[in-house]
């Protein structure tokens, strides 16, 4: 692990917390189905981390299966509060220190709240790694304790994704 290794920061904050993960360079896809293919997995097996933004400067982390969507209504309700909105993308960063397309947990700069979905549980799943062009793969479960997340029904189906 070199200085230039731009995956350092999840590397060391995953080794932190006793989080096993295994880091490969991801080429970049056209789609979801291309990026679940190129990685030898479903679909499902891809989560997104969202940053959240709530009141003030309250965010959260939404982990959400890739043939899925944030739903509102449901994350709200779980949150516990009126209004959530995805945020700028320079207020992502500035919230996260990463960049949208790579936002993760692992290694945030404050470790704001995790929800996870449901149906994250008891897979194997990969999602971003802190950098353009890697992805990490992890254990959804040991990912969801390591991070105290709360596990909830918080999305919905993407019609046009099989």
């Amino acid at each position: 692990m070199s200085a230039e290794d731009p995956t350092r920061r999840v590397r060391e904050a995953a080794a932190e917390r006793g989080l096993e993960i295994d880091v490969r360079p991801s080429p970049r896809a056209a789609s979801l189905e291309e990026a679940a293919r190129l990685r030898g997995i479903t679909p499902t097996d891809i989560v997104k981390s969202l940053v959240v933004k709530g009141k003030g400067d309250q965010f959260f982390f939404a982990l959400v299966p890739g043939d899925r969507s944030i739903s509102w209504p449901k994350l709200r309700a779980v949150v516990g509060v009126n209004k959530l909105r995805l945020p700028e993308a320079a207020l992502a960063l500035a919230a996260t220190g990463y960049e949208r397309g790579t936002i993760v947990p692992v290694g945030s700069t404050t470790a704001w709240p995790v929800y996870a979905d449901e149906r994250m549980s008891g897979r194997r799943v990969s999602m971003g790694a802190g950098a353009h062009g890697f992805a990490m793969s992890v254990e959804a479960d040991a990912l969801i304790a390591s991070y105290g997340a709360t596990v909830a029904d918080i999305t919905e189906p993407i019609d046009d994704i099989r």
